[in-house]
């Protein structure tokens, strides 16, 4: 039988709004827990976020869309990489930023 875990997720005001949630939510993952997991997770349970943090098509991160967890930028990571222990364990969570840009 596969282990769901509990994972946190912290998504930008903005996508609070569109998905009616607060700043924090908490999904069942199954499996490995990967970026591409947790985001299937909250895009099967939020699917008013389908194609703002990832593209509809590619499922590449979106341009100015950043991933952190345990203080490090996970933005640039492999999609399938596992990510961190506490992460995983519910421990941290997954943090999605929109950047800011501007000159």
């Amino acid at each position: 039988m596969e282990k769901k875990a509990v994972i946190r997720i912290i998504i930008p005001p903005h996508l609070r709004t569109l998905a009616q949630v607060g700043a924090e939510v908490e999904l069942k993952v199954e499996g490995l827990i990967t970026q591409k997991s947790v985001l299937d997770a909250l895009e099967a349970s939020y699917p008013v976020l389908r194609g703002l943090i990832r593209d509809h098509t590619t499922l590449k991160r979106r341009p100015f869309v950043r991933f952190y967890a345990c203080k490090e930028d996970l933005s640039l990571e492999p999609p399938d990489a596992p990510l961190p222990s506490a992460v995983a364990s519910g421990a941290e969570p997954f943090l999605i930023i929109g950047a800011i840009a501007g000159g």
